[in-house]
């Protein structure tokens, strides 16, 4: 199937579809990238460490607290 194709085939998907397949598309990328690979496996790291933050923390960083 020609790049071509597979873009016609991509419009036709249903959105839900669609952003499946982005999401994969991008996993992919992420996948074949050594530093995103390096930098996951050290978070993973310091997560095993013990290196966490709450739920509140976490959403109070990304600007999803209500406060």
């Amino acid at each position: 199937m020609s790049l071509t194709e597979l873009k016609r085939s991509a419009v036709a998907l249903p959105e839900n579809e669609r952003r499946e397949l982005t999401a994969y598309l991008l996993q992919i990328g992420r996948e074949r990238n050594q530093a995103w690979r390096d930098e996951t496996s050290h978070r993973m790291s310091e997560m095993d460490a013990g290196k966490k933050v709450s739920q509140a923390e976490f959403e109070r960083r990304v600007g999803l607290d209500k406060n």
